[in-house]
């Protein structure tokens, strides 16, 4: 599958929230095998995700936070896709601000999907928005950490219904025990690993925001 389990497909739209607009680029995660994938965020445009699937079957279409950038086609890609949208209820506002008449299932704190032979596992990770997961696949070493964790720190914390001591709490608490080396495939630009984020950590509390 492309060269491993883990594909990378990029779209471009825009972040809209608090009456801003922002172009942006994202990342979405196409994550299995040859016979089935998880899909990681429903950024901007079904098409090249639908593409990359390339038939095959989808256990989940999982959304890693709220904002409308990563659930812009959420109900259209579930769809077309045959998958249930997943999404922490923590974030059900930022949902209905892009579909209020679409619902989604409820993702929680531990719970796991099985792709190909591989488990991925739920951390609720707030701060970035209130229902901000991060999912972390240990025998792919690997967490998709959507807007929680980036090269160069955490996930911006200035806008509604995000917090940064939280923000910084959810990845002491939960992203900084995974082991240093497990790589972080983000919600955008570059993937980095755990341990080359971590060590800035103290340098994040200090900038304060």
């Amino acid at each position: 599958m492309n060269g491993g389990p883990i594909a990378r497909v990029v779209t471009h739209g825009t972040f809209e929230l608090d009456g801003g607009s922002w172009e942006v680029d994202n990342n979405i995660w196409v994550v299995g095998d040859d016979s089935e994938v998880v899909v990681f965020d429903a950024a901007h445009d079904a098409g090249p995700i639908v593409n990359a699937v390339g038939g095959r079957h989808v256990v989940a279409v999982v959304c890693t936070h709220g904002h409308n950038d990563h659930v812009t086609v959420a109900p259209e890609l579930g769809e077309a896709l045959d998958a249930p949208v997943l999404l922490h209820p923590a974030d059900d506002m930022l949902w209905r601000m892009t579909h209020p008449d679409s619902d989604f299932r409820t993702a929680s704190d531990g719970d796991t999907l099985r792709v190909a032979g591989t488990e991925l596992r739920a951390l609720h990770t707030p701060g970035h928005s209130p229902g901000s997961v991060c999912w972390h696949a240990p025998e792919l070493n690997a967490v998709f950490s959507g807007d929680t964790l980036f090269q160069g720190g955490p996930g911006a914390t200035g806008r509604s219904f995000s917090d940064f001591p939280t923000i910084l709490e959810s990845i002491s608490g939960r992203l900084g025990k995974l082991p240093g080396d497990t790589v972080v495939y983000t919600g955008h630009g570059d993937s980095t690993t755990i341990g080359d984020e971590i060590v800035h950590y103290d340098e994040w509390v200090a900038r304060g925001h």
